[in-house]
């Protein structure tokens, strides 16, 4: 397709990969949602919430491996890549359903759910990439918005009336992402700026971090990686913890879907301000603020409710907004004809990041007052602060 009617198209592209980016991403915690229905039927001494996030955060990180080794969102149509991880991803995710089925098999549906989300959330961001070149900030803003909104859905869903059958959450969180590769494939075509590579690279990684501009932009995005999906996977324990302190009722799925939903508006409001004053400083900032949260998180289970959720919330917002600018930052440092083995390979190591994290909450949650567990995540901003700071 001409290069010119790509371009005339190109203000429907954006909404499409959105609500494809909405409907895949909701395959991610669709497992941890229901999490309680699927413990019953076993006997298990362990963390099984823990082990079940990082399942999918191994996946998402083997996956991630493999498309940036093999550069396979640079060789082959982005598209066709999306199409096939969100129809494979989904039928990892209704294997939750097989009847009889052990601990074992349920830890490898959904390590086979984050393998294949790797061909679907960095190469989201990829395709956007392929397509604009100037405003990226803020396209990558309404993406990872759209990560946030599909990563929250589950938990919408268990609220509503239906959600006594916890298979109707994995069964229409796997429609969804078939729904949503098939809007990619049909309707969003290879970008005018997609520069594709002929033959396999592997050395491809070594070459990128010798970029000092990727060097910091990728540490930077490292950081942010410590502290958003722990903070993400243990909202409804922060939930729990402040209704068993303050001995009240605290709707746990409504919340944790306000919380991490919430991030979807702070995530294009960031796209939006960094037209003005950079991609930089708004990561910075958002580090920053997430980052003295983490900190002060045992003062919150303090606070009357108002005050608890709104902080919450705020949290909720700060702890994404970051992740599009550090994306963008790494795509615009990264040659074109490797942006996308680029951003896998930052998704690939900041995903490796997070299961450290989520298994050190999971450990100290168990060991200490859960109040105080939080602030590790500090950890991981102060370091990407750090990190980007040149």
């Amino acid at each position: 397709m001409p290069k010119t009617t790509i371009l005339k198209q190109k203000y429907y592209i954006l909404p499409v990969i959105i609500i494809a980016q909405f409907f895949c991403t909701s395959l991610w915690f669709a497992g941890n949602v229901v999490i309680d229905d699927l413990a019953i039927q076993f006997n298990v001494k362990f963390d099984l919430l823990g082990y079940l996030i990082s399942s999918v955060q191994l996946g998402f990180i083997i996956g991630t491996l493999t498309f940036a080794l093999l550069t396979l969102v640079d060789r082959f149509s982005p598209s066709r890549v999306f199409l096939i991880s969100a129809i494979l991803g989904s039928i990892c995710n209704i294997l939750l359903l097989v009847p009889n089925t052990t601990v074992f098999n349920i830890l490898i549906a959904r390590f086979g759910t984050g393998f294949f989300l790797a061909g679907i959330y960095p190469v989201g961001m990829k395709i956007a990439s392929d397509y604009y070149k100037d405003g990226l900030g803020k396209a990558l803003g309404y993406l990872v918005g759209a990560l946030v909104l599909g990563t929250a859905l589950p938990h919408l869903i268990k609220e509503l009336a239906w959600n006594s059958n916890y298979k109707l959450i994995i069964q229409s969180t796997s429609l969804l992402a078939v729904t949503g590769g098939l809007l990619v494939f049909f309707l969003v075509p290879n970008g005018p700026y997609r520069k594709p590579v002929s033959k396999l690279q592997l050395g491809v990684v070594t070459e990128l971090f010798n970029i000092p501009g990727f060097r910091r932009a990728a540490f930077g995005y490292f950081g942010h990686m410590w502290e958003l999906y722990a903070f993400w996977g243990f909202v409804p324990l922060l939930l729990k913890t402040y209704a068993a302190k303050q001995q009240m009722g605290v709707p746990i799925s409504l919340w944790s879907f306000i919380i991490i939903g919430i991030g979807f508006f702070s995530c294009i409001l960031g796209g939006y301000i960094s037209l003005k004053t950079g991609s930089k400083k708004v990561a910075r900032n958002s580090l920053l603020i997430s980052g003295i949260l983490c900190i002060c998180s045992p003062i919150l289970f303090q606070l009357p409710s108002t005050f608890f959720l709104t902080i919450l919330c705020i949290w909720g917002m700060m702890v994404i907004s970051d992740s599009p600018q550090f994306s963008t930052l790494v795509a615009a440092v990264s040659p074109p004809e490797l942006r996308g083995t680029a951003l896998t390979i930052v998704n690939c190591i900041g995903f490796a990041i997070t299961i450290i994290s989520i298994q050190l909450i999971s450990f100290l949650a168990q060991l200490i007052d859960p109040t105080y567990v939080f602030v590790c995540l500090a950890i991981g901003p102060f370091v990407g602060l750090y990190a980007s700071r040149k």
